[in-house]
């Protein structure tokens, strides 16, 4: 790893560093910037680049306490001590080759002498030169005359930005860095090469940033390594007493509002912590706040800190907090986090509030780690249903059953029933998939529960059930019943929109479920985070099943802002929201990055629900690349989720599993397949899907859908349904002019893949016409969106690349010839007898000419 370490390119301050050092007036320059931003290897990269001679001097806290120590490799030995004879000797021989240049590394080390020798030779022009300083160190006068008296250019250094951070590490890695890792590691390291790579490399060794299926992830705190320690260290054992009082107590309550900070340690210390470039004060709100400049800094304080000292220390922060007004979430958690670690007194009412908050910001670990101190001290429902909550959501079910299953039905009210019953019953349902026992919990809260706002919760909960067992229209039923209902309880409109949310989009009620979205968007109050994430996912899908893909991309852009190392959750669901759009839109690549990332985010101890449609567009995707290895992958993981619970998404499996036996050459399985699914979506209310799975048909070349599209696409709501129709007619006639027309209205509405699909299929129809030159049109229009779609195939568009006089049945054949797979084993696949794919591939082989079915099978598949 450590030899990937090259920094990327900073071509603008490479340029200005070349443009001082070569331009006619130019005399050099100065590189200022914080220790480990890369000023030595960009000044050494830089004038190594010009082919000149550099004498480079590099300046330690050793050499600053000798006179001329700097130089000292230049100085010759002579007699006499005098300084001045001394000075001229390493003048000398540091410009004894002519255009020399003088490069000196952390020049505010230099020695009072040193830094005269470089300032006379900047004043004279005797040489150029380079020099770097860091930033919050005392520099010396002559040094810093040579940029204010204008003799050098001063270049302010930056930290690298998030994407070249990204860039850097995922070069190092060999893999992809998963975004919210990303900006965990960006805003940790400050964007800092030389903390990036410590803290990196440190993570790696002590296993909390590791792969899955070629996604790294950061999981548990950022690893500071002792050499980077040591460095930081240094740099704290100089700031003073003050400093570090201040320091310490930062690092135990980060952020904290400067008004506190003065009151424990005076305004002299946060003065001298602000000006040594140890701290930076921010406006947050209506709060101004100390931050440290580096978040590595309150690591390595937090090193030094004892067990006993920080229960004191933080008990003198709460002590300060803790009678003025908790007006937020961040005020709540805050003083509930300091009150858990320190010896003050703290009441669970605190405690369940503040694991509510941070369950609602989605910051599992957090909230798990509150609502677990609230149970350990009272025991009750309240504190026990949020634990429970927290160890669901991040794929513990069984833990989280096992602390609801402490509770005795009969000893508890109403309320308290359906608290503990709901929870309890959706563990068992979505994670655990035992659904028979969720349905006894249900029924027992039915008949239990008189109080009609309580049992409005059951019903939505009830609602999202039904949806998932593909009893689509009596769960949508249900959940207009609740959401309709006056003054209904949060938690049941979380359910309910969750159930509709799920069923109107496949439905085709996608417009009917904007009210819905934004009744939700519009209330800052949700049972926690994890339902309203979901809720966001909905909201993109109904619109994506309308055609509204500029508006889905829109949504799905605002709802992806997540950054708490917590929220790997949340934030998973949110990149497969990127990626169902993506997958529709046609950009592939960006639905599989996007996918995998969500995959191995999602990798729990039990695997979580939401892997199942995940996988399910990533096996198109990658199928729509051609990629049949890793699409049968894909489908061989999403099988470990079955039964009654996930069967919403069957149709969805099915259509996943027609373009896979599209990519590998079987259309006209693909075509039965996508049938299949066409049939099991109308059988369940599933309208949308119905017709999204007979377009897929007719894009696989079924010429028979048509009218079942015609009679279909009028019941639902969207543009897009129209198109399908319109293009499965084209198809069906062979209407090339149809098609073209199709494919531009495809293009408009941003299905990029149908349109390339329905350009293709023109192509052979105005082949059959003899209109070769609208056949050139329709195959160029088919070839640059399929490169639009990052070169996506399809049957229509491996048909129009490279017609060939085979049938249907001889391409599919030949297609599984070229996969190895012998005639015997081909005609149980097709379930035809091994004479019949004998007789195709002799025939296609007397077609073109081909001696050999290992021929045949070339020539078929290369195109």
């Amino acid at each position: 790893m450590g030899g990937r370490w090259q920094l990327l390119g900073r071509p603008a301050e490479d340029h200005a560093i070349r443009t001082a050092l070569t331009s006619s007036d130019g005399r050099g320059v100065v590189l200022v910037g914080a220790a480990g931003v890369g000023k030595t290897t960009l000044a050494r990269t830089a004038a190594g680049a010009l082919g000149v001679p550099v004498q480079w001097a590099a300046c330690t806290e050793s050499s600053h306490a000798i006179p001329l120590g700097a130089f000292a490799p230049w100085v010759q030995p002579i007699a006499s001590r005098d300084p001045i004879a001394a000075l001229v000797s390493a003048r000398e021989a540091l410009l004894a080759e002519p255009d020399t240049i003088v490069g000196v590394d952390d020049a505010h080390l230099l020695d009072q002498l040193s830094a005269t020798l470089l300032h006379q030779i900047a004043i004279e022009r005797s040489a150029r030169i380079v020099a770097t300083v860091r930033t919050g160190e005392p520099v010396p006068d002559a040094v810093t005359s040579l940029w204010k008296d204008g003799y050098l250019t001063r270049i302010e250094l930056q930290p690298l930005g998030k994407d070249e951070c990204t860039t850097l590490v995922e070069r190092v890695l060999g893999g992809t860095l998963e975004g919210l890792s990303a900006d965990v590691i960006w805003e940790s390291s400050g964007g800092n090469p030389l903390f990036l790579r410590n803290m990196v490399e440190g993570a790696v060794d002590a296993g909390t940033l590791s792969e899955t299926n070629g996604v790294w992830q950061l999981r548990g705190p950022t690893a500071v390594p002792s050499g980077l320690v040591a460095l930081l260290d240094d740099r704290l054992d100089r700031a003073g007493a003050q400093v570090m009082e201040a320091l310490t107590l930062l690092a135990l309550c980060e952020p904290l509002d400067i008004d506190t900070l003065i009151e424990l340690v005076g305004a002299d210390a946060l003065d001298a912590a602000e000006v040594q470039n140890l701290i930076r004060v921010t406006r947050d709100g209506p709060t101004t706040n100390a931050r440290f400049v580096h978040p590595l800094y309150g690591d390595v304080i937090r090193r030094r800190i004892g067990t006993m000292a920080g229960r004191k220390l933080r008990s003198r922060i709460a002590s300060r907090l803790r009678d003025r007004e908790l007006e937020s979430a961040a005020d709540r958690i805050r003083l509930a986090r300091l009150c858990v670690d320190s010896d003050q007194e703290i009441d669970a009412g605190l405690l369940i509030s503040a694991a509510k908050d941070a369950l609602f910001l989605a910051n599992l670990p957090l909230g798990e780690r509150l609502a677990r101190a609230a149970f350990d001290r009272d025991g009750g429902l309240a504190a026990g249903e949020l634990l429970s909550r927290a160890l669901l959501w991040q794929g513990r079910p069984m833990e989280a059953d096992d602390i609801l299953a402490r509770f005795d039905p009969d000893d508890l009210d109403e309320l308290q029933l359906v608290q503990w019953g709901v929870p309890r019953m959706s563990l068992l349902f979505w994670s655990i998939g035992d659904v028979e026992q969720s349905h006894r919990l249900l029924d027992l809260m039915r008949d239990k529960v008189d109080y009609p706002a309580i049992m409005l919760v059951v019903d939505a909960a009830g609602a999202a059930m039904a949806v998932h067992e593909n009893r689509i229209a009596e769960g949508i039923d249900e959940a207009e019943r609740v959401l309709a209902q006056p003054d209904v309880p949060k938690q049941a409109i979380d359910f309910a929109a969750f159930a509709a949310g799920l069923a109107m989009p496949v439905a085709g009620r996608g417009h009917d479920y904007e009210p819905i979205a934004e009744r939700c968007r519009a209330e800052q109050k949700a049972t926690d985070g994890m339902i309203r994430v979901m809720v966001r996912y909905c909201d993109a899908l109904a619109l994506t099943m309308v055609g509204d893909l500029a508006t889905a991309e829109r949504r799905v852009a605002g709802y992806t802002e997540f950054s708490s190392s917590g929220q790997f959750l949340g934030w998973a669901i949110a990149k497969i929201m990127s990626g169902l759009v993506a997958t529709y839109r046609g950009c592939f690549r960006e639905a599989i990055s996007a996918i995998e990332q969500a995959l191995a985010a999602l990798n729990a101890e039990t695997s979580l629900p939401w892997r199942l449609p995940a996988r399910l567009l990533l096996a198109r995707a990658y199928a729509a690349l051609n990629d049949v290895t890793e699409a049968e992958r894909v489908l061989r993981d999403a099988e470990e989720h079955v039964g009654s619970h996930v069967a919403l998404h069957e149709p969805q499996r099915i259509i996943a599993r027609a373009w896979v036996a599209a990519a590998g050459g079987s259309d006209r399985s693909a075509v039965e397949l996508a049938r299949s699914a066409a049939d099991v979506a109308h059988d369940s209310g599933q309208f949308a899907l119905e017709a999204e799975a007979l377009h897929h048909a007719a894009r696989f070349g079924d010429r028979t859908v048509a009218d079942r599209l015609a009679a279909v696409a009028p019941g639902l709501q969207g543009g897009v349904a129209r198109l399908y129709a319109r293009h499965a007619a084209a198809v069906a006639q062979a209407d090339a002019a149809a098609l073209d027309d199709v494919s531009r209205a495809f293009e408009h509405a941003g299905l990029l893949l149908s349109a390339a699909d329905a350009a293709a299929q023109a192509v052979a129809a105005h082949e059959h016409a003899g209109r070769r030159g609208k056949r050139a049109e329709s195959s160029a229009r088919a070839l640059r969106l399929s490169k639009i779609c990052d070169g996506a195939t399809s049957p229509a568009i491996r048909l129009a690349a490279r017609p060939l006089p085979v049938t249907a049945r001889e391409r599919e054949i030949t297609a599984l010839v070229a996969q190895g797979l012998t005639n015997r084993e081909i005609a149980e696949r097709l379930t035809v007898s091994v004479r019949t794919v004998e007789g195709h591939i002799y025939r296609a082989s007397i077609k073109l000419d081909v001696a050999d079915r290992e021929a045949l099978a070339k020539i078929v598949w290369d195109q």
